[in-house]
Formats: C-alpha cells, structure tokens, sequence
C-alpha cells in the first residue's frame, strides 16, 4: 500500500522517459509546441476578484502532436530505424493488457504511446495532497468466471488469497472501496445511496422497485444458448434474440415502452448512462442501459457485487500494474503517423516528439490499440478496410481536480467516496482521498468532478470543449461545486481542468449487436490486428483488458 504523500508510479526505467526528461528534450517551454498531460498552463483568477486565491489551469492530451498523423507527408525524413517482432500503437489498457500477456508467451513487443506516460483515459495525477484520478476511477468487483481479470488481480495483490470453504477469491481490504460509499444531494438533504429516495412520492417509489425487480430477473436470466443474458465481457453474452432485439431501440424507448415514466426514475437511469457512457438515455441502446444494471454479477469472500475497488489515483493504479507485468521497450511521446504493408510485414513511420525526429519501424505484426477513429487515420490507403456507416459515437468530458482546505457539508450523509447532485450539470466527484481512512471533511484534499458534455452533439460539444478557455470553465466548475456545497469556493485552493475531446465510446442503438462491430475488429491479413474499447462499444476497464487479450489471442493464432 502506498502513504498518500508517495508516488503511484516507479522510479523511470530506461525504457519510460519521465515527464521532465521529455520536457528537457524538446526544448521547448510549457507555451510552446507539445500540450501534455504533465504541462499545466498556469492562471489565476483577476486581483481582487472572489476567485483570485485559486491557481491552476487546463491540462489535456498531445494534441499538437497527435495531430501529425493527419499529414504524414510533413514529417521530416527518417533518421532511425527499428525493427521488432510485434508493434503494439496505443498505451492505454487494451495496449497495456495485451503487452502483458504477449510477456507471459515469451515476446517483448515494441509499444508507441502518445502521451508521457502510459494510461490512456486512465491516467492519473499527483500532488502534496493526494495522488487523483484523471478518467476512470473504479472496478467492480469481477464475476468470478472472469478467469483472466482475477489473475491480473492477484498478480497485483489486489486479490490476497482464495476462501477454501466457497472457493471464493478474498480481496485486500485497501483495495475495496471503505463506507461510506455513495450519496445524493436531494430536496436539500445528502441520502446514503444515489437511488432517489429522500422526499419521492410513494408511486415513483413503486416504479424504482419495479424497475430494480426487473434489474433482478435479467441478472439471472439465460438465453436459450445457456449463456447469461447479460456478461462481462460483453461478447461472453447471449445470442438469444429475446434480449439481443434490445439493441435495436433506445433505452428511453424502452422505457417509455414500459411504463417507466417517474422523472426520478429517468433521472437515476440517466445519470447512470452518462457515468458509465458518457452519453444519455435517449442516446444508448437498451441492451447496454440494462447491462449496466444486470450484468455486474461479482462475488467474493468479503465482497458482492455492489462493491468497487478503488485507489487515490483511481485507475492509474491498475495501468501501472500493467506496465510492470509486462516486457519490451515503451517509447513515450511517440506517435505513430503511417501504416505501409510490405513483403515481410508492416512498415511504421513514427515521430519521436522528444528528439523530434522520425523514425521507421519494421514489425511482422502491429496491434493498433488505439481509437477507432486513430485507427482509421492510420490505415489510409489499407486494402481491405472497414469503415462504419457512422462514425463511433464518443462525447467529450471535463474532467477537474480541486485541492481543497474544507468542505462544507449540509445535513445528511457525511462525506463519501462519490458524491452526486440531483440534477446537476455534472455527475458528481469522487473523494480523492477516501481510501486514506480519513473522513473527516477538513482539512486538505483532492475531490475530482466529472462532467460528460452531452448537451450538444459530440462534435460540436467538442469543438466548444476545445475552444473554452480556463478562466471560463473555472467558474462553470466553482458553481457546480457550489450547488453541491454552498459557500465553498473560498475553501478551494487550486483547480485544474482536463478536457477529454474524445472521452469515451458510447453503445449507440444498433452499435453493439448489429454486424459494423465484428468487422472493425477484424484483422487484415494476419498483420494488422485492433484491440480498444471501442470494438466493445462501451469504454469499461474490463472491456478494454478482453479487447487487449482477446486480440493477442488472434497474433499468436496466426503464428
């Protein structure tokens, strides 16, 4: 277990540059060409005004960079040259789990990432306070079937031991989310549990227990093949019609379908999409609106299902994790620009933002774990491509750590490790320093706000994303704190904002069980071969570590 002043990560190997070493590479200043996750652009708020106390400013992913493999042509000509069995492109977790498992087989792949670290929408942040998340945060506790997690799990000592009367696995307890868990901001009162209840009327309170008996039957439900209506991983599902037909309609749909009316119902639900898809109800198919509830089917010796495992730095303790099991060199602030097939393989062209210099890369087989948009911009001129009728539906995110010195706290629940406001722009934050055993709500901390920007369509959410400003998100962010905590903003030191242009997938009518999905995941030729969330269609941890396995499955098939 880590002290919450230490850091989540090692000491650099030789094959990881550190931020700073990166930094010093380039040249070049935080204003200059390379917008990192490591690079603040630091603000503050006018003298004199209510905010001027807080500093901080906007982080986000290389874009500068990433951009290049949109004009491959103007890179300069290469002045390096690699070769290497396997190329894994993107260090996300599917890169991560795949790099993992090609180790346990005897390979040491060679992996690009983007960024100066590894994580992809799991990266995380730390400072004096607290090490924090920067996208995902938690992990349900695993079906027990999920045979490969569990074993990831136990490598990282999250899994201690195995009960020897139920056979059940038995978690360590720092890695279990600690009570309180979760709380509502409703009618003026903070409830246990985010579940409306507090002041709801006795016939929406009749639809939520209907809804949730509902929730109770598809969790047990089985498909005429004998597969679980609804799985983890999500291909691991039935084929049976009876609940595959439920990709075809909206899960507002299917809500209005069945009755389903209660505005604190469709609130709950909502909520609930725009958490885990970053996308609303009206948006999601209901299959994946209904997977959300019935497919969570952990068990453990001192666990259930309703359990999280969860970390200060959320999921950056889980991608780090990763990175230690596994082997081969990771080339950081490397972005891959151009695909070319050849005789004995694949040919790379990669630009090395640090050195700026490029660099061709020769490998018999590429995984691309990487978006599928990214994807796309890489195979230009690939035969045999397959491009979606539409493009994949993902919507952008703020994402916002404040350091704090005080929280007030209205009547109610205390502080927990999520907390949430009915009807609130956001979804809430999470308690960065929960599992420190400290519920105290004085004193120093880290609380991380999410907000999934569903209002407008994607890509114009994530064109006015990009084009705001910090000084104009720092007060669209104090007032969301507000709402949850009035008179908070004097005890707010420090705020500083992540916009995730393209945050996560969302599972979109039709997305999931219609053909477009299989065929995207496709290899072609045995060469080139896709691993990421977004052949899932929902972007979840354990979705994009089967992506991860399941497409290094195929190149050791195809050896």
């Amino acid at each position: 277990m880590l002290p919450h002043n230490s850091s989540p990560f090692p000491a650099p190997s030789p094959t990881d540059l550190s931020r700073r070493d990166f930094l010093a590479r380039t040249g070049i200043g935080v204003a200059g060409l390379l917008l990192g996750p490591g690079v603040l652009l630091e603000s503050c708020s006018p003298a004199g005004s209510a905010t001027s106390h807080i500093q901080g400013g906007l982080r986000g992913a290389d874009h500068a960079v990433g951009h290049l493999l949109r004009t491959p042509g103007q890179l300069p000509a290469p002045s390096q040259e690699l070769s290497t069995d396997i190329l894994i492109v993107g260090g996300g977790v599917a890169g991560l789990a795949a790099r993992r498992e090609l180790a346990r087989h005897g390979h040491e792949p060679l992996l690009l990432e983007l960024e100066a670290r590894t994580g992809g929408n799991a990266a995380s942040g730390q400072n004096p306070v607290s090490a924090y998340p920067w996208g995902a945060h938690y992990l349900p506790v695993p079906d027990a079937r999920n045979h490969e997690l569990l074993a990831f799990l136990r490598e990282s000592g999250v899994i201690t031991g195995v009960d020897e009367a139920s056979g059940q696995p038995i978690y360590n307890e720092y890695h279990l989310c600690h009570d309180p868990e979760e709380r509502l901001l409703l009618n003026g009162h903070w409830q246990q549990g985010l579940v409306p209840e507090v002041g709801v009327p006795a016939a929406d309170r009749a639809q939520i227990t209907r809804f949730f008996r509902v929730i109770g039957e598809l969790k047990q439900a089985r498909g005429t093949d004998g597969r679980d209506a609804f799985a983890i991983p999500l291909d691991h599902s039935s084929t049976d019609v009876q609940f595959r037909r439920l990709d075809q309609l909206s899960f507002a749909a299917y809500l209005d379908r069945e009755g389903f009316t209660s505005p604190y119902l469709r609130w709950y639900l909502d909520y609930s999409c725009r958490d885990d898809y970053g996308a609303t109800a009206a948006q999601v198919s209901a299959w994946a609106g209904l997977h959300y509830f019935a497919a969570r089917k952990g068990h453990a010796h001192n666990a259930t299902a309703t359990d999280v495992l969860t970390w200060p730095e959320g999921n950056g303790f889980l991608v780090e994790q990763l990175r230690r099991q596994g082997k081969g060199t990771i080339l950081p602030g490397t972005v891959a620009c151009q695909l070319q097939e050849t005789p004995a393989g694949v040919e790379v062209l990669a630009y090395d933002a640090s050195t700026r210099r490029t660099i061709r890369i020769r490998a018999r087989q590429v995984l691309l774990a990487v978006p599928h948009f990214v994807a796309q911009r890489l195979l230009a001129g690939i035969e045999g491509t397959t491009q979606p009728a539409q493009p994949l539906h993902h919507a952008p995110w703020l994402v916002a750590n404040l350091t704090i010195n005080g929280l007030p706290q209205g009547p109610g629940q205390p502080l927990c490790w999520d907390n949430v406001g009915y009807g609130g722009a956001s979804v809430g934050y999470v308690n960065a320093n929960h599992q420190h055993l400290s519920l105290s709500a004085d004193g120093p901390r880290v609380i991380t706000l999410y907000w999934p920007l569903t209002d407008a369509p994607p890509a114009v959410a994530r064109r006015q994303a990009y084009q705001t400003t910090y000084a104009e998100w720092l007060p669209r962010i104090l007032a969301e704190l507000e709402h949850l905590h009035p008179g908070a903003t004097p005890h707010v030191q420090r705020v500083e904002a992540w916009v995730w242009g393209h945050g996560m997938v969302a599972p979109t009518p039709g997305f999931l069980w219609g053909p477009e999905r299989a065929k995207l995941a496709q290899p072609l030729r045995q060469r080139i071969f896709f691993a990421h969330s977004d052949y899932s269609g929902m972007s979840i941890f354990e979705e994009a570590f089967y992506q991860g396995l399941r497409a290094t499955h195929e190149m050791r098939a195809a050896v």
